[in-house]
């Protein structure tokens, strides 16, 4: 087994509220990406799932800092990097080269008086380095070709505005440009959000394409299973800011060992035989001003005892497989935690 891409370790993430005010978005976080991985954050909205993903980039916003942790990433050129150390021009050339990201809603992603190709020249040039080697001919060339493999005409998109595209070409160009740069890894944060069925089945056909061709890391953070199931090798369940269970997508999918990660997969609508009735999960997610005490999930958990409500359980190691394939869960009654319908196994 090869040294990790990107580890995670204790990593914490807070929001300024005030001068002196802060809320934590994401804690005790420990997370290792290995190479040409697909891993799923699946959780409600809410969860710190984005704001995870931001992190591993430092994209956050101005008022989110990273309070606590590490983040280690093995560049291209076999050498490591802590990533929290990078200063504002290391920061610039390792985004797009070593990892970039698909953010949510293309139809905000992109400069709306910029036209599709001036995108990505400025991302060539500023972030490949060398103005003189991207000439326009060159940035033509590069963008026509990726435009392509998304099955877009260059010939049309790189002169339109992005108001001029439908949300479907908005998305499939910002893919393209996200792997401008031929990066290790991409980090997509929803998207599919807001796109017709027909559409998502397009894009979802795409990354599997995409992923063969250029052999890209992928974290795909998302609500909706079904798409983490078809996407994922491994999945890793987040609620309210922690990482609660990490494994294999048939680990997950046929045998959570979380009561929040069944509940979610209970809550899905089986996709052949009876409807039942939906097994939503009981109450709301609590507020991060104000979490509760022991496992967050303990107010809306069945299985939830004393010790749950005292004692905050980390992640434990379930199997002995190699570490890229293990299982591990956060939760003090996992023998206990089963499918009501092992049908939805199949989302």
């Amino acid at each position: 087994m090869t040294d990790p891409i990107l580890s995670v370790r204790d990593l914490a993430i807070a929001y300024r509220t005030g001068r002196k005010e802060s809320v934590t978005a994401v804690s005790g976080v420990d997370l290792d990406l290995y190479e040409g991985q697909s891993l799923a954050l699946v959780g409600e909205s809410g969860c710190g799932k984005t704001t995870l993903g931001l992190g591993l980039l430092r994209l956050l916003p101005g008022l989110g800092e990273i309070t606590s942790g590490s983040l280690t990433y093995r560049l291209k050129d076999g050498s490591t990097a802590d990533l929290l150390k990078m200063k504002k021009e290391q920061l610039r050339r390792f985004r797009w080269n070593e990892a970039a990201m698909v953010f949510q809603g293309a139809m905000n992603a992109f400069n709306p008086v910029i036209r599709i190709g001036d995108h990505f020249a400025d991302t060539l040039r500023d972030h490949a380095g060398g103005r003189k080697r991207w000439t326009r001919a060159a940035v033509e060339a590069r963008a026509g070709e990726l435009l392509e493999t998304v099955r877009l005409d260059p010939d049309r998109v790189l002169q339109a505005y992005p108001h001029e595209l439908s949300g479907g070409m908005k998305q499939r160009a910002l893919i393209a440009l996200a792997i401008a740069l031929d990066p290790q890894v991409l980090v997509l944060d929803e998207p599919t959000t807001a796109l017709d069925l027909l559409t998502q089945r397009s894009i979802v056909q795409q990354l599997h394409e995409l992923r063969k061709k250029f052999g890209f890391t992928m974290v795909f953070i998302t609500h909706d299973l079904g798409l983490a199931a078809e996407l994922a090798d491994r999945v890793a369940t987040m609620y309210a800011g922690r990482i609660i269970e990490t494994g294999s997508a048939r680990d997950i999918f046929y045998g959570p060992k979380h009561p929040y990660t069944a509940g979610l997969i209970n809550a899905v609508m089986p996709v052949k035989g009876d409807r039942p009735a939906l097994e939503s999960i009981p109450g709301y997610p609590p507020s991060l001003k104000s979490m509760p005490d022991g496992c967050a999930f303990n107010p809306r958990c069945a299985f939830a005892t004393a010790e749950c409500k005292r004692d905050r359980v980390p992640l434990e190691l379930l199997t002995d497989r190699p570490q890229a394939m293990h299982h591990s869960v956060a939760c003090l009654h996992h023998d206990q935690v089963i499918l009501r319908r092992k049908e939805n196994a199949n989302v």
